[in-house]
């Protein structure tokens, strides 16, 4: 079904702004992105989804790597014991002897559903473990190539804590024909968006599929 995406700020990068902006998507692809009347005019028949804040391309997560093999994703009832948290670092060596092999998947399929909570389409590698690989290609997350030599520092969550600000933290420019991978967080703007980070994210949209939707 053709969807429209509406958002206060549209935010493509590497064109424009576009404000009271909207993104059309028909299956996988974007086939329009502009003002929200000029898009609607040209598919009147097009569900529509508002959403508050800025909508940009989807996020790309280099530490996706550690975040899956080197950190263990808590399962909700374990809150009492391990808290909401990843662990990493000596938290997660601690533990690691007493993961068995359900605990581990279970971990990883966790860990990519809190990528999706923060706006992450794209997911640096290599994964060795098969079972992450299947996993990831399940999600429907398009791996990438990590940078040579993995990245220093605690990995996070949000990728903006690598990327720094929008250009440098989302997976490419939105275009018309290309796939449709968006993120909606509920900031005023970009600024605001690069201080606050992908913990605001109250949407994503996988190749076409509204995959997060904080309720």
């Amino acid at each position: 079904m053709l969807t429209v995406h509406a958002a206060p700020l549209v935010l493509p990068v590497g064109a424009a702004a576009v404000s009271a902006g909207a993104v059309a998507v028909d299956g996988d692809r974007v086939v329009a992105l502009g003002p929200y009347e000029a898009v609607m005019d040209a598919h009147p028949t097009a569900r529509v989804r508002r959403w508050p804040g800025v909508l940009t391309p989807g996020l790309r997560q280099w530490h996706g790597a550690p975040l899956l093999t080197r950190c263990y994703h808590p399962d909700p009832r374990e809150a009492d014991e391990l808290g909401e948290e990843p662990l990493t670092g000596a938290e997660f060596e601690r533990l690691a002897g007493r993961l068995d092999e359900p605990r581990r998947t279970g971990s990883v399929r966790r860990g990519l559903q809190r990528m999706l909570r923060h706006g992450t389409t794209h997911l640096a590698g290599p994964f060795g473990d098969q079972a992450v690989r299947t996993a990831v290609a399940r999600s429907g997350l398009t791996a990438v190539a990590g940078p040579p030599g993995g990245l220093p520092g605690e990995p996070s969550l949000d990728p903006f804590v690598h990327g720094r600000d929008l250009p440098g933290s989302v997976h490419g420019p939105l275009t018309v024909g290309g796939r449709a991978d968006l993120a909606v967080f509920d900031v005023p703007d970009e600024a605001a968006l690069e201080v606050a980070g992908a913990w605001t994210c109250v949407a994503t949209v996988l190749g076409g599929r509204l995959v997060h939707r904080r309720r």
